[in-house]
């Protein structure tokens, strides 16, 4: 079986990718909202400032769930090279804090998104 980098290196071999300046920049997100259906997950990623009582979404990526879980599998892979180039992650107060964040959405299945 194939490692998740050695897909990534034939996926860029066959497919080309362009990244146009506008969106070469990024955009910082400090939160993200995660939601599913029985065909799709759903990520609003949004940034909260202090003070600010209101948070607008700032980009909306929808995927199936077999993208999800590779998506999964991609950043743990990624978290542990970084950690073992850079150093443990610590989480504030060394456990992650789900309620703000990245954090799962506990609506129910199907439920639209406003």
């Amino acid at each position: 079986m194939k490692s998740g980098a050695d897909m990534d290196k034939k996926f860029q071999n066959k497919i080309n990718i362009e990244l146009p300046p506008e969106q070469a920049e990024g955009t910082y997100s400090n939160l993200a909202i995660i939601t599913h259906s029985p065909a799709e997950f759903i990520i609003d990623f949004t940034r909260v400032v202090p003070g600010v009582p209101k948070a607008k979404v700032l980009s909306r990526i929808i995927t199936t769930p077999q993208h999800a879980k590779m998506l999964l599998r991609a950043l743990e892979d990624n978290i542990k090279r970084y950690e073992s180039r850079f150093g443990e992650i610590k989480l504030e107060g060394g456990q992650p804090n789900i309620h703000f964040g990245f954090t799962n959405n506990d609506k129910p299945e199907n439920e639209p998104i406003n």
